[in-house]
């Protein structure tokens, strides 16, 4: 028999590290290649870790909560194997840790990923206040792991450069140690319910935290008359369920139109890349689902291609993976631009938090009968307002307005002929 290593895998390009934000298996159980033993979270998704070998659980090298970086071992398995195997990987250990030094100085000499931050980094570094810019990262590329933080809070955070001497008395504050300079604790009270923050959650709050520090946000919005919409949409409903077994949402009317603007306006198809703006060529939608506890966002790819049915036919099955507990990875890679139903539940004005490191995010808000001026009478009209949130880095005002107006002329110009096919 011999021992096999489970290492945190890298689940994501550019993603370092992975929370265990529960454990499948206990020592002792017996895996099967491929049974999946822990659930893994990071700044991308949830996702569930298979086992690479049979056999039996012998080590939890960590507990549920923990962050590890890529590569660090997680458990241990006892699986079948010869006793030769075992001393040739003995053998070959020393070796390896020969090769361990000149790696590390060359990952110190590289600081290429310096500034990628992954939520964990960003959470305590905003708890404790600590300026990453002074942080020497110890990750691939100089990148600044969590571990980092940690080990620099235990030592009473970054010191302090001294003060430049000078001729008259100074007058200085007391250092704060990094345990000051946290959050103040609210105490609970008699009937206070108080809930743990999960890992989903706390990327969650990393990643809108990141957007709102980083992307300088600007808002606009745009009233959008959707009653031919919603009279062919009712229509062709009842007949679209039976026949394709799903139901034919307002929502994918609108998708489909903001893909057609994007690809219209490939400015609002963007992303900022620091010294450059990176114009996708793909249209990839992503769009908001919702849990009681969590929000997903799971990505429509090549939406501008996809017919209305199509679009139709991926939200169902999109929301249908989150609320199953089942999306993937890829299903939330590749996003270029985010669709927000904010009308699902009542909403009529809202201001999305643009979804880093896209440029733009539209919220498509109720669709509400309201009395309105037509042809010099009033009349009740299907309404609905389109709210966009944009970073000011990469658009202005006027590509924004006109991107709007696109959609809007898209939207109104749906009628009887339409198609969805």
């Amino acid at each position: 028999m011999a021992i096999e290593q489970m290492k945190m895998p890298q689940l994501g390009e550019s993603v370092t590290e992975g929370t265990i934000s529960k454990w499948l298996v206990s020592p002792g159980d017996h895996v099967n290649k491929y049974d999946p033993i822990a659930e893994v979270m990071t700044d991308k998704v949830n996702a569930e870790v298979p086992s690479s070998f049979a056999g039996t659980i012998t080590k939890l090298s960590a507990e549920e909560g923990d962050t590890l970086q890529v590569g660090e071992v997680f458990c241990e398995i006892e699986v079948e194997g010869s006793a030769q195997q075992s001393a040739k990987g003995e053998e070959s250990a020393p070796e390896q840790e020969q090769n361990e030094a000149p790696a590390l100085d060359q990952t110190n000499a590289d600081q290429s990923q310096k500034k990628r931050y992954s939520p964990a980094v960003l959470r305590l570094a905003d708890e404790h206040e600590i300026d990453l810019a002074a942080v020497q990262g110890t990750g691939a590329g100089g990148r600044i792991t969590r571990k980092d933080l940690l080990q620099l809070i235990e030592n009473g955070g970054i010191k302090e450069k001294a003060a430049p001497v000078s001729e008259g008395p100074v007058q200085t504050e007391p250092a704060q140690s990094s345990k000051a300079k946290a959050a103040p604790s609210i105490s609970s009270l008699p009937g206070d319910v108080e809930l743990p923050v999960t890992p989903i959650r706390q990327a969650i709050a990393a990643n809108m935290l990141r957007s709102k520090h980083e992307i300088p946000h600007a808002w606009t919005m745009m009233e959008v008359d959707v009653t031919n919409l919603v009279t062919r949409r009712n229509q062709l409903k009842d007949q679209f369920k039976a026949k394709e077994g799903f139901n034919l949402t307002f929502f994918a009317f609108f998708v489909k139109a903001v893909a057609q603007a994007l690809k219209e306006f490939p400015e609002m198809n963007s992303m900022w890349a620091g010294d450059k703006i990176v114009q996708k060529k793909a249209i990839n939608v992503s769009i908001a689902v919702a849990t009681d506890d969590a929000l997903f966002v799971p990505v429509i790819k090549d939406a501008d291609e996809k017919t209305i049915k199509g679009i139709a036919k991926e939200i169902h099955e999109l929301a249908s993976k989150v609320r199953q507990g089942t999306l993937k990875q890829s299903d939330m890679e590749g996003g270029t631009f985010t669709v927000n139903n904010t009308g699902s539940f009542g909403s009529v004005q809202s201001m999305g938090i643009i979804n880093y490191p896209q440029a733009a995010i539209l919220q498509v808000e109720s669709i509400v009968k309201r009395p309105m001026i037509v042809g010099g009478m009033i009349a009740a009209r299907d309404m609905v307002n389109l709210c966009l949130s944009l970073d000011h880095r990469v658009l202005d005002g006027l590509v924004c307005g006109r991107f709007l107006q696109r959609i809007k002329q898209i939207l109104e110009g749906i009628d009887e002929q339409t198609s969805v096919y």
